[in-house]
């Protein structure tokens, strides 16, 4: 039990802090607060997001899953869903903007040489 409730936000936080480097990095800001305040590109914004919270969402059910099938040789897709939105969604949510925020600071203070170098070699 104890491993699914650990692996699955540790997953959602690294792909959070991905976009969160990803949005820094393109002066973008915070996810959230853009759809609320900025109409001109909330269209744009509210088909993008989908795109991402579908990739955590996907890797907390495959993660449950797998779990599922080698603790319990069977399948419980009801069980499976809601954990992944609370265990993944709602930490990735939280992650996203604050690391966008703190992020953007550093570029403005120029001290991200070696932070931007390691975010570069990251896949996309």
């Amino acid at each position: 039990m104890a491993f699914r409730l650990i692996l699955r936000p540790i997953a959602a936080a690294l792909l959070a802090i991905r976009a969160g480097l990803k949005d820094a990095r393109m002066a973008h800001p915070a996810y959230g607060w853009a759809i609320v305040s900025d109409p001109v590109r909330r269209r744009d914004l509210l088909q993008e997001g989908p795109k991402e919270i579908t990739k955590v969402f996907v890797v907390a059910v495959v993660i449950d899953l797998v779990y599922e099938i080698i603790v319990f040789q069977a399948i419980y897709l009801g069980q499976s869903l809601i954990v992944a939105v609370a265990v993944a969604l709602v930490p990735y949510v939280m992650i996203r903007g604050p690391i966008n925020r703190i992020m953007q600071r550093w570029y403005r203070c120029g001290r991200l040489s070696l932070l931007t170098d390691l975010s570069e070699r990251m896949p996309s």
